[in-house]
């Protein structure tokens, strides 16, 4: 892909939920390569709580549309179609606030 062609959709929205691509790998390089790469993602962390805005808001609504389709419309099957990825929201977001936290609090590689 040339550098000045825009990302394809699929790309732009595996950006918006997952933030992998946002952080470098701390296990390679020599030891200034691995302190480098913890600085650059103890410098992106600050976009996790973006990412846990995102899925709680999400996780939400897909909650809110299993109960409209549970209630209203009397079809306790198909609200499983939400209610599982409004559950699945919950799960992301402890791994998302375990991987803030970590890089806050927890020293740099040696």
């Amino acid at each position: 892909m040339p550098l000045d062609s825009p990302p394809s959709f699929g790309t732009l929205l595996y950006r918006y939920f997952f933030f992998g691509w946002l952080f470098r790998d701390v296990n390679r390089g020599n030891v200034f390569e691995r302190a480098a790469a913890w600085r650059h993602n103890r410098a992106q962390a600050h976009w996790l709580l973006l990412y846990m805005r995102r899925w709680w808001s999400w996780g939400l609504g897909f909650y809110l549309l299993g109960c409209v389709v549970e209630l209203a419309l009397n079809a306790p099957g198909w609200s499983a179609l939400f209610y599982v990825p409004g559950a699945l929201s919950v799960p992301v977001n402890a791994v998302i606030g375990a991987v803030w936290l970590g890089l806050k609090a927890l020293p740099g590689p040696l």
